[in-house]
C-alpha cells in the first residue's frame, strides 16, 4: 500500500514539473520578465509572492497534482507545487544562461521568484490539465463549489490570463493609442465576452445556470462581478510590476482596461483551465 502511494505520489510530482514548464515556458523566454526580475520592487514581489500560497493552496483543492482529502493536505501540496515552480524557473533560467553564477544573488533570486508564480500554477494545475484521468473527489468538489468558490475561479482565471500579458511593453503601447472611446468599447466588448463564455456558449466545465434564475440576475452576479474581479487582479498585477509610478490617473486607468481584456477572458474561461 505504502509502495503505491509513493508511486502516485511521484508520478504527480513529475506531472508537476511538466505542468511548471508548460504554463511558464512563454514567460520564462521573455526578456521583459527577465528585466523585472532585476527592477521590480522587492517588498512588491515578496508581497505577491505570499498572496500566492494561499491561492496555490486553494487551487490544490480543486485541482491539484494528486488527490488530497483534508486542507491540511492541500496546504502541504500547494507548499510542494510552490516549490516545484521555483525549482523550474531556477532549472530552466540556468539552462537558457538567463541566471548564472557571476550574477549578483539580488538579481538572480528576482528572476527565479517572480518566474516562480507563472510555474507554480502551471504546477498545481498539472492534473486538471495533463492527467490521463481527473481524480474523482476533486471533480466532485469542483461540481459542488459554491458561488464563493465561483468568483475564485474567475479571480484565478484571471490572474492565470493577465500575468502573460502585463510584462509586455505592447500592453503600454495599446494603451497609449486608444482613445476614451475605445477604452468605453473594450469595456463593453469584454463584459459581452465574459457572458458569452459563461453561460452563453457550452463550454467544457460551464457550470450550469441555477434553475428560475433571470437572465439580468446572471449577468450581474456572475459577468460583472467576474469583469469588476478582472479589473482588480489587473490593476493589482500592474502595481506589482511598477506600472503605476510617475504617470497619469487616466493612463493607469487605460493600462488596466487594456489589461482587464485578456484578464476578463481568462476569468471567463476559468473552468477551461481549472
Amino acid at each position: 500500500m505504502s509502495a503505491d502511494v509513493d508511486r502516485k505520489f511521484f508520478v504527480g510530482l513529475a506531472r508537476a514539473f511538466g505542468g511548471a514548464v508548460f504554463f511558464s515556458l512563454p514567460l520564462l523566454m521573455t526578456m521583459e520578465m527577465w528585466w523585472l526580475g532585476f527592477y521590480l520592487d522587492r517588498t512588491r514581489l515578496l508581497i505577491f509572492m505570499v498572496a500566492m500560497l494561499p491561492m496555490l493552496v486553494a487551487l490544490d483543492h480543486y485541482s491539484g497534482f494528486q488527490e488530497t482529502t483534508s486542507w491540511g493536505e492541500d496546504v502541504v501540496d500547494g507548499i510542494i507545487a510552490y516549490g516545484v515552480g521555483l525549482v523550474t524557473s531556477l532549472v530552466v533560467l540556468l539552462l537558457f544562461g538567463i541566471v548564472n553564477l557571476e550574477q549578483p544573488l539580488r538579481e538572480a533570486v528576482g528572476k527565479v521568484a517572480i518566474q516562480s508564480v507563472p510555474a507554480g500554477i502551471g504546477a498545481v494545475l498539472a492534473n486538471s490539465q495533463l492527467a490521463g484521468e481527473g481524480h474523482g473527489d476533486q471533480e466532485q468538489r469542483k461540481r459542488r463549489a459554491g458561488y464563493g468558490a465561483e468568483v475564485f475561479f474567475m479571480v484565478a482565471g484571471a490572474l492565470f490570463l493577465a500575468f502573460n500579458v502585463a510584462p509586455t511593453e505592447e500592453m503600454v503601447l495599446i494603451a497609449f493609442i486608444m482613445t476614451p472611446w475605445h477604452a468605453v468599447a473594450l469595456v463593453l466588448a469584454s463584459l459581452v465576452m465574459v457572458h458569452a463564455f459563461v453561460y452563453s456558449s457550452g463550454f467544457r466545465g460551464t457550470p450550469p445556470a441555477p434553475k428560475g434564475t433571470p437572465g439580468w440576475s446572471l449577468f450581474l452576479r456572475f459577468s460583472v462581478v467576474g469583469y469588476a474581479a478582472a479589473l482588480l487582479v489587473s490593476a493589482y498585477v500592474l502595481w506589482t510590476f511598477g506600472r503605476f509610478e510617475d504617470g497619469a490617473l487616466t493612463a493607469y486607468v487605460m493600462m488596466t482596461v487594456v489589461l482587464g481584456f485578456p484578464a476578463a477572458l481568462g476569468a471567463a474561461g476559468a473552468r477551461l483551465i481549472l
